[in-house]
């Protein structure tokens, strides 16, 4: 195996290995030792990839975002082919930071211990930010998209509605987060996708034309 895909192989042993302990045992249990057990490798070798608690934290975090960044950018190219409306699209999109399932608990626990971390590590809390930054621009520009097909009214301020669809889909993870069976006998994944589709109405009001025959 070449060196650079052996490389990335074993920096990926290692982000799955610390969001496996983070998931079942808490952000106290990621140390070296026991990342290196998880993973199946030497207490030297994870020390040479990653020199701090910290860098193992933030690579972690970095591979939990690019799964959901993966799968959302999967639900916009079947959205896209399907010639769907951007607000289903949308919708699909911002149930993919819920933790409706095993996979995206592992990600919410990753994602809030990362959260935590941040509040006393600049270098953490750059990257914190910079990645809120990005969902609300990929918010604003679904809005913004949503206005060029008419799906969106066209004097309504992209930046205010992203604001609000970013808080609402964090919110509503916590909620289900706590809440995984759901909410007075609505089952959490009916309860995401009214409370969603509640918000992304008050959006986009209007029909898609963009795919309608010339």
């Amino acid at each position: 195996m070449p060196r650079t895909a052996d490389h990335q192989q074993r920096r990926r042993q290692i982000a799955v290995a610390v969001c496996g302990l983070i998931s079942e045992h808490g952000l106290d249990a990621v140390t070296v030792a026991r990342t290196a057990a998880a993973a199946g490798i030497s207490v030297g070798l994870v020390q040479h990839y990653f020199r701090t608690k910290d860098d193992m934290l933030l690579h972690a975090f970095s591979h939990v975002s690019a799964q959901i960044r993966g799968r959302i950018e999967e639900r916009i190219r079947a959205g896209t082919e399907h010639r769907r409306p951007i607000s289903r699209v949308l919708a699909e999109a911002m149930a993919e930071l819920i933790p409706l399932d095993g996979e995206r608990r592992t990600e919410f626990r990753v994602a809030r211990a990362f959260a935590g971390r941040a509040l006393d590590a600049p270098r953490l809390a750059e990257v914190d930010v910079r990645t809120a930054d990005g969902l609300r621009a990929d918010l604003a520009q679904a809005v913004h998209n949503g206005k060029e097909c008419g799906e969106v009214e066209e004097d309504l301020d992209p930046w205010p509605a992203a604001v609000r669809l970013a808080a609402v889909t964090e919110g509503l993870a916590m909620q289900v987060y706590r809440d995984p069976a759901g909410v007075n006998g609505t089952p959490a994944a009916r309860l995401v996708a009214d409370v969603i589709d509640a918000e992304l109405a008050a959006v986009f009001t209007g029909e898609c034309h963009q795919y309608r025959s010339a």
